[in-house]
């Protein structure tokens, strides 16, 4: 399997709504390994990284988020694997 993976930032009302839970279970629902965290500057990172059809689905959905949220810019940029074995919020 080629394993690739994407940072991703996304910008706009994103801590507070889920987004960080709905993000796990959506990269585990697509098999995807990695994590989630928020930042200080009130946006949230991720790393996701699995089968490219896969992370292409998982950004496309970050886009949007779970209903609560009001997403006003994301940023998805191929990095480096790193192996993690699951994906969790951190």
């Amino acid at each position: 399997m080629n394993v690739e993976a994407r940072r991703i930032v996304v910008e706009g009302r994103v801590q507070g709504v889920f987004y960080r839970a709905s993000a796990e279970a959506r990269a585990k629902a697509l098999g995807l390994r990695g994590w989630v965290r928020n930042r200080a500057d009130g946006s949230v990172e991720l790393h996701a990284e699995g089968p490219l059809a896969s992370l292409l689905e998982f950004v496309e959905w970050c886009r949007e988020g779970p209903p609560a949220a009001h997403v006003t810019h994301i940023e998805a940029r191929p990095v480096s694997p790193e192996g993690f074995p699951s994906f969790s919020v951190r």
